[in-house]
């Protein structure tokens, strides 16, 4: 099922997203894991590409997996490290396995990287771009930043590229991760403003550890807010305490969006199934 479609449904929408193992090793582990997200019936899980493409087979391998259990599913996509060609392949290997979504990043610049070379696509626009080309009826999403791209100029320019990508047909766009709701109400105001009507799907990262409160920090960039600080410093160095503290401020602030009409929340579930069991059931008696 198109994920166009899942998000016309008069009704609250949670997806998740998981991540591919690196090796053939861990493919067991992570496997285990999916199924058991798989079991929690989310409106959709996506699954990541991995830093440089490098899990791009375990991508579409999990994709189809997650679909063929009955959950409509969408496969990552990045550009930055694959030339044109490459790109190209790993569209129709996700054509050919059924998968019907997709959803168009960039992806981070590796460092010391030449970027773009001749052969890169500079721009997720631009990706979105091929996949119209050679996959004409995928269904396509793409990433938006509440705190702005860390390499846009500006919040203006920051808004100014993404309505290039939703001009490039891009029919949905998911959230970076945010701990502050004030924030992304007020960047959903502003693409509004610029036009921008695509659905928006409200990216929420359950913290329940202090290494990842930093690790979330120093990838991303985002704030935090005074209160949900104090309980990481509070909680932090006991971890059955902070498990249960993270479940409940990503439980608060899904209640909160819903609370003001946002309806469509994607969970990053970093492949912890009782952490996402956790969450929806704390919304059992809302959703």
């Amino acid at each position: 099922m198109k994920i166009s479609e899942v998000l016309q449904e008069k009704k609250v929408t949670v997806s998740m997203e998981v991540f591919p193992p690196k090796t053939d090793a861990n493919f067991e582990t992570v496997e285990k894991a999916v199924d058991e997200i798989v079991q929690l019936h989310p409106s959709f899980i996506s699954c990541t590409y991995g830093a440089g493409g490098g899990t791009s087979a375990y991508t579409v391998r999990i994709a189809k997996r997650i679909q063929d259990n009955g959950v409509a599913s969408m496969a990552h996509l990045t550009c930055v490290s694959s030339a044109k060609s490459e790109v190209e392949e790993q569209i129709r290997r996700i054509r050919d396995a059924g998968i019907e979504n997709i959803l168009a990043l960039r992806g981070d610049i590796p460092e010391g990287s030449d970027f773009p070379g001749e052969d890169n696509f500079a721009h997720a626009s631009d990706l979105i771009g091929m996949i119209r080309e050679v996959y004409p009826e995928a269904c396509i999403g793409g990433a938006c930043y509440p705190e702005k791209h860390p390499e846009a100029r500006d919040k203006n320019e920051d808004i100014r590229n993404l309505k290039k990508k939703v001009d490039a047909g891009c029919e949905f766009l998911t959230t970076q991760m945010f701990f502050d709701n004030s924030i992304y109400y007020n960047y959903l105001y502003r693409m509004r403003e610029a036009g921008i009507t695509v659905p928006i799907l409200a990216g929420i990262m359950p913290v329940t550890t202090k290494q990842q409160m930093k690790r979330s920090i120093e990838l991303s960039g985002c704030s935090v807010p005074p209160r949900f600080k104090a309980m990481v410093d509070m909680f932090g160095d006991h971890p059955e305490a902070m498990k249960s503290v993270g479940i409940l401020y990503a439980s608060e602030q899904i209640v909160d969006l819903i609370a003001n009409g946002l309806t469509h929340i994607h969970i990053y579930t970093m492949n912890k199934p009782e952490i996402a069991k956790g969450i929806l059931e704390n919304l059992k008696d809302v959703i």
